[in-house]
C-alpha cells in the first residue's frame, strides 16, 4: 500500500485512480496521519470487516503483516490472514 498526501492527490488524481482501478490500494494522509484509504469497489465484506476493525482501533495494519488487536475478537467467516491473501491478488 502507497501514502500520498492530499495535495499530491488533488494535483494527480486520474493517475491514483488508475492505480486503484488495477487493483491498487492508497492510504491518504494529511500532516503525515491517514485520514482515508482509496480502495478498488466491489471489495470483499471479509476485507471490509477487517478495515473497520482497523477504524475503530480494535487492530493495526500498515499494510504488511497484521500486527493484531488490542483484544480477542471472534468472528464469522475466513481467517485474516486468508482475507489478506486474498486482497493482495
Amino acid at each position: 500500500m502507497s501514502n500520498v498526501g492530499v495535495r499530491e492527490l488533488k494535483d494527480k488524481l486520474s493517475r491514483y485512480l488508475e492505480d486503484v482501478r488495477k487493483g491498487k490500494r492508497i492510504a491518504v494522509t494529511k500532516r503525515g496521519r491517514v485520514i482515508a484509504f482509496l480502495v478498488p469497489a466491489g471489495r470483499s465484506r471479509e476485507v471490509e470487516k477487517a478495515e473497520d476493525l482497523v477504524r475503530e482501533g480494535l487492530a493495526v495494519w500498515s499494510g504488511g503483516v497484521p500486527a493484531g488487536a488490542k483484544k480477542r475478537i471472534k468472528i464469522k467467516g475466513k481467517p485474516v490472514a486468508e482475507v489478506i491473501l486474498e486482497d493482495r491478488r
